[in-house]
Parts: C-alpha cells; sequence; structure tokens
C-alpha cells in the first residue's frame, strides 16, 4: 500500500500535469464583430481585423515603429513636470494612478517623442498612449508638444502629431485645460519656421485635445472609423434635442464634411505620409506657373525671354508707340 501511494500515485498525478500550459494570450476578440483572430496574423496585419478591417488601438511604440523608415527612431527625454499639484484624489490618489499607468505601459506619461526618418525626410513625430489613463491631456503632455516642437525647429523637420485622447485629465483641474492654449503656442512654433506640421487623427481623438492642437494641421489624415469630436454624441443630442446619424463623428463622416482631408487604411499610412511629407518639403521651382484654361490646369515653363526685364530705353520706345497710337494725328483732328 506504501507502494503505491509512495511511488505509482506521484507519477500518475505528475503524468497528468504535465501539460504544456497554453498562454492565454494567443488569440484576440475583434471588439467590432467579435470574430477569433490569431496573434500572429493580427500583428501583421497592423492590429486591423483581417474580417471586417476595425482599425484597433496600437501603442505608442508600435505606432512610431510602424511610421518610421525601417522602424527606426529615436525617443527623447521628455522635460520633467510637477506630479499632483493639486494632491488630486478621487477614488485613488492621483499619484497611485499615475504609478499604474506607468507600470502598465512602461512610459512616464501619456506622450512619447521621437524623431527619425520618413521617405527619406527628417521628422519629429509626438505620439499619444491610450493605455496611458486614456491618453489625457496633463502638464506633461503640454511640455512634450512643446519640446516636440523646438525639436522639429531645431532639426528643420516636419512635426506629426498623433492623438489618441479623451481629452483633458481631471486630476490637475485648470492646469490640465492650460495646456490647451499651450499647445497652440507649441504649432505656431513649427508654422512660423515655415515646417509642415501633419495630423494623424486616431481612435479616440476627442475633448481638449480635438479643440486645440488636434485641428490645426496643414494636413489632416484619420484611419477609418476613428472617432473625431470634442463633446459625446448622447451630450450633443440632449443638447439639441435631435436624433444624430448612425456614422455621426467618425472619420468618414468629417470627411464628408471637410474637417479631414483624407481617411487612409493603416497598410498604407506610411506610404502615404512619406509622400505627403514629400511634398511638402519639396521646394517649388521658380520657372513653373500654374495656369488655368478651359481645358483645365496646366503647367507652363517661363522662358529665358519672359524672365528676362526690360531696360529703361525699351520701355520708353514701347511707352512712346502706344501714346502714339492712342493719341490722333493732326489732320485727323477736328477744327475748332
Amino acid at each position: 500500500m506504501n507502494w503505491l501511494t509512495n511511488f505509482v500515485r506521484p507519477k500518475l498525478r505528475a503524468l497528468v500535469s504535465s501539460k504544456p500550459e497554453v498562454p492565454d494570450n494567443l488569440w484576440h476578440k475583434c471588439p467590432n464583430c467579435e470574430a477569433m483572430i490569431f496573434h500572429r496574423d493580427l500583428e501583421t496585419n497592423l492590429h486591423v481585423c483581417q474580417h471586417c478591417g476595425y482599425h484597433m488601438r496600437l501603442k505608442a511604440a508600435r505606432r512610431l515603429e510602424m511610421l518610421f523608415d525601417d522602424g527606426d527612431y529615436t525617443a527623447i527625454e521628455l522635460p520633467k513636470s510637477a506630479v499632483d499639484p493639486l494632491r488630486f484624489r478621487d477614488t485613488k490618489r492621483y499619484t497611485d494612478r499615475l504609478r499604474e499607468a506607468q507600470t502598465k505601459t512602461g512610459h512616464n506619461d501619456a506622450i512619447t517623442v521621437a524623431h527619425g526618418l520618413i521617405g527619406g525626410n527628417k521628422a519629429v513625430i509626438a505620439v499619444f498612449d491610450f493605455q496611458f489613463m486614456g491618453g489625457s491631456m496633463g502638464t506633461a503632455v503640454g511640455e512634450g508638444l512643446l519640446a516636440a516642437a523646438k525639436l522639429a525647429v531645431l532639426q528643420d523637420a516636419a512635426l506629426i502629431a498623433v492623438p489618441a485622447s479623451g481629452g483633458a485629465r481631471m486630476q490637475e483641474g485648470i492646469l490640465s485645460l492650460m495646456q490647451m492654449p499651450r499647445s497652440v503656442i507649441a504649432i505656431d512654433l513649427v508654422k512660423d519656421a515655415g515646417l509642415p506640421y501633419i495630423v494623424i487623427l486616431t481612435d479616440p481623438t476627442t475633448g481638449g485635445v480635438t479643440a486645440s492642437f488636434a485641428m490645426l494641421g496643414d494636413i489632416h489624415i484619420a484611419e477609418p472609423g476613428a472617432q473625431i469630436a470634442f463633446a459625446g454624441a448622447r451630450v450633443i443630442e440632449e443638447t439639441i434635442r435631435e436624433t444624430l446619424p448612425d456614422n455621426f463623428q467618425t472619420a468618414e463622416y468629417l470627411l464628408e464634411h471637410g474637417m479631414v482631408d483624407i481617411v487612409v487604411h493603416r497598410q498604407r499610412l506610411r506610404e502615404t505620409l512619406a509622400r505627403i511629407v514629400d511634398m511638402l518639403r519639396r521646394p517649388t521651382p521658380a520657372a513653373q506657373v500654374v495656369a488655368l484654361n478651359a481645358d483645365g490646369p496646366a503647367t507652363i515653363e517661363a522662358s529665358a525671354e519672359d524672365e528676362a526685364p526690360e531696360t529703361p530705353e525699351e520701355g520708353a520706345d514701347e511707352a512712346e508707340a502706344e501714346t502714339a497710337e492712342a493719341e490722333p494725328a493732326d489732320e485727323d483732328r477736328p477744327n475748332p
């Protein structure tokens, strides 16, 4: 009996319990169509559902790797800002929420700034991570946007913002709202330097982020199905007492109404962005003039003779000839 208890039973128990454990993150469910997607297929497809085309949210590091040439970029260290300036506490302390978000994402705050090449052109990208407290904009995010703008001016590079945010960070109160004008000042630095500023609107872009730097771009690109708004649809319905369209506040709806320039699938986003940056950074030849005619726009190259300025003698001769043609001769004049 001791032999069965001490030897056979442990062997059988070890044999049964020796099955390899299956990781619980091999399959992901699409939030839109609820289809199960294998994790390798999801990564290959850039976290876009292969069944319904739903664009899932990306982490900041994956977004930067996707946009820069060969996934090569350099992240900068952002200036330090005040932590918990209001000593805020709701169900948790604000410092505890920050610590949890930092552990979860591996970032100090909701924004990451990096520089590199896009299509061979220098670019600075400020990207938000929605997993960090909903991508909310606090003082650290304002400092990050200013740092990104100054870096773009210093490197003579295009600035690209990729917001994914629920708006202002309530735990910082009025200090969070002050980041809206600060972000506008940051964008003005870039525009005053004559550099391109491009915004890639991702899901979601709402609140104070939409009301500030996210709508100041030279070009606005949006991912399909992204929610882009200031106030929520329910709040708007209760205010105007009307039923809103089904696709209200989506990228496609804003494209139809002129608030977004182009909606681009994530797989074509980098090449589209590279083409736009190259077009905005390419100097326009001075000898090219765009003319409009009945057949549409045509590019006409000015010849050397057209560009050569007239000499004072030539101008005087032409003026005299025009005056002589305009005045009648003495014999043609009527007698008084």
